[in-house]
C-alpha cells in the first residue's frame, strides 16, 4: 500500500487525482511553479512544494526538482497525470532509478508506444489494421519506416492518394501533423513538419499516412494489471475536434453501429493483452465511412476524456491506476463490466473560438459552475483566479451523464446555461452552438465537423 503520492502535474488532473488519493486513504504531495503559488491543487495537497519558474521546462517538466522533492518528501510513488511527463520513459526510468514506483506502465511499453511507428508496427503484429502509409510499405531491413526527403513523401503519397498526413513519430495531443492535399501542398508542409517536430519533441522524424476524410475518431479504454488480465471498458466518440485536439468527447459513441463497436472493443482488448500491457491505457482508431476502423495510436496514461468512461461504468480509473501500480490485480473480467446511460464531457478552454481559439488568459471576475442531477464538473479556477498564459488553455471538464444521448444532451445544454465565467473567453458558447446543431443532434459526426 502506498502510503504518499506525489502528484507531477498541476490544474483539474492534479485535484482529480487528489481526490483519489484521499479516498483511498493515501497522502499527497502537490508541486506547482510560481505561477501556480495559488492554484487549488497546491491547496488540496497535504503537502505542497514550489519547483521553479513558470515556464514547464524549468519546473513541470524538470526531472531533478521533481525528483528532489519526491525525496525530500519521502513519496512512495508518482502520478504523472495527464501531459507534461505522463508519458516520458526517460522520467519513468529515473523514479526507478529513485526506487519510486511511476504510476504508469512499463518503461518498455512508454518507449515502444512513444515512437508512433514502432508503435505502429507493434500492433500490426497483434492484429491490428493499420492506415495506408509509409510504415506498412514493403522495403529493406535498414531501411526505416520513417520518411527522409519531401521527394520520398511524395512518391508515397502518388500510391495512397492524396490528401496524406505528415505526422511526426513523437507527436501527441493533437501536435505534429499537417495535411496535404496535392503535391506543391506536400513538399511544403513536409519541412514545417520536420522543424515543427524538432522544435517540439527533439526529434525531427516523420512518417506519411493516407488521410482519411469524412473520418470518425473512436478510442478504446483499457485497463490491464501486471497478473496478465485486461479489459475493456468501452469506447469513447472523439471527432469533434479543433486544430486535431478533442473538443467534445461521448461515450458510447453515437455513430457506430453494434457490430462495429463491439469489434473494435475487441480488438483493442486483444491487442493489449498481446503486447502484455499493464495500467490505464486507450487505443486510438479512425474509422472511416464504411466503418473500417485503422490504429490510429495508443496513449500510455490516463485521458483528459477519462470522466465520460468512469460515468458509464462506475468504475474509478485513477484509483485502478494506483492498484495496479500497487501490484493488485483487477479483481473483475470482461463480462463484470457494466456499461450503462450515456456521458457527455464538454472541454472548457481559456479560448476565443471566434478568434482562431486563441488563448484567453486573464482575471476570472465571476465563476459560477453548474450542478444537478447528472452533472460533474472537473475544474481548477474560482473567483478572482488568474488564468496563467503558460500552460494548457483547459480550465474546466463539464460532464453530463443521463439515461440515453438525448437526456445527456438535454443535461448538457441546462448546465451550459448555467455556466458562468467572467473575465475571459471560454469555449461554453462554441459547446452550446454544437448542442444545438442537426448535425450533432443526428449523429451525423467527423472529424472536420468544426471546419464544415
Amino acid at each position: 500500500m502506498f502510503q504518499k503520492i506525489l502528484i507531477a502535474n498541476r490544474g483539474e488532473i492534479a485535484i482529480r487525482i487528489i481526490r483519489a488519493c484521499k479516498d483511498m486513504g493515501i497522502r499527497t504531495v502537490a508541486i506547482y511553479s510560481t505561477a501556480d503559488k495559488n492554484a487549488l491543487h497546491v491547496e488540496h495537497a497535504d503537502e505542497a512544494y514550489c519547483i521553479g519558474p513558470p515556464p514547464s521546462n524549468e519546473s513541470y517538466l524538470k526531472y531533478a526538482n521533481i525528483t528532489t522533492v519526491a525525496g525530500f518528501a519521502n513519496v512512495d510513488a508518482i502520478h504523472p497525470g495527464a501531459g507534461f511527463l505522463a508519458e516520458d520513459a526517460q522520467f519513468a526510468e529515473i523514479c526507478e532509478a529513485h526506487q519510486i514506483k511511476f504510476i504508469g506502465p512499463s518503461i518498455e511499453h512508454l518507449n515502444t508506444m512513444g515512437d508512433k511507428v514502432r508503435a505502429l508496427e507493434t500492433v500490426a503484429k497483434a492484429g491490428l489494421k493499420l492506415v495506408p502509409g509509409s510504415h506498412n510499405r514493403k522495403r529493406k531491413k535498414d531501411k526505416k519506416a520513417t520518411v527522409e526527403t519531401a521527394e520520398e513523401a511524395a512518391e508515397l503519397a502518388e500510391k495512397v492518394g492524396y490528401p496524406v498526413g505528415i505526422k511526426a513519430t513523437a507527436g501527441g495531443g493533437g501536435r505534429g501533423i499537417r495535411i496535404a492535399q496535392n503535391r506543391p501542398s506536400l513538399f511544403n508542409l513536409f519541412h514545417i513538419a520536420k522543424a515543427e517536430s524538432e522544435a517540439a519533441f527533439g526529434n525531427g522524424d516523420v512518417y506519411i499516412e493516407k488521410w482519411i476524410e469524412d473520418a470518425r475518431h473512436i478510442e478504446v479504454q483499457i485497463l490491464g494489471d501486471t497478473h496478465g488480465n485486461v479489459v475493456h471498458l468501452g469506447e469513447r466518440e472523439c471527432s469533434i475536434q479543433r486544430k486535431q485536439q478533442k473538443l467534445l468527447e461521448e461515450a458510447p459513441s453515437a455513430s457506430i453501429s453494434t457490430k462495429t463497436r463491439n469489434d473494435i472493443c475487441k480488438a483493442a482488448a486483444k491487442a493489449a493483452k498481446s503486447i502484455g500491457y499493464a495500467n490505464a491505457g486507450t487505443i486510438e482508431f479512425v474509422v472511416d465511412k464504411n466503418e473500417n476502423f485503422y490504429f490510429l495510436e495508443m496513449n500510455t496514461r490516463i485521458q483528459v476524456e477519462h470522466t465520460i468512461t468512469e460515468s458509464i461504468t462506475g468504475i474509478d480509473l485513477i484509483k485502478e491506476q494506483i492498484r495496479i501500480a500497487m501490484g493488485e490485480e483487477l479483481g473483475y473480467s470482461q463480462s463484470d463490466i457494466d456499461i450503462s446511460g450515456h456521458a457527455i464531457e464538454c472541454r472548457i478552454n481559456a479560448e476565443d473560438p471566434a478568434n482562431q481559439f486563441m488563448p484567453s488568459p486573464g482575471l476570472v471576475s465571476d465563476y459560477q459552475p453548474p450542478g444537478g442531477i447528472g452533472i460533474r464538473v472537473d475544474g481548477f479556477i474560482y473567483n478572482g483566479y488568474t488564468v496563467p498564459p503558460h500552460y494548457d488553455s483547459l480550465i474546466a471538464k463539464l460532464i453530463a451523464t443521463g439515461r440515453n444521448r438525448e437526456e445527456a444532451i438535454s443535461r448538457m445544454k441546462r448546465a451550459l446555461s448555467e455556466f458562468k465565467i467572467d473575465g475571459i473567453k471560454t469555449t461554453i458558447p462554441l459547446h452550446q452552438r454544437i448542442l444545438n446543431d442537426e448535425r450533432f443532434l443526428n449523429r451525423t459526426i467527423f472529424t472536420n465537423f468544426l471546419e464544415t
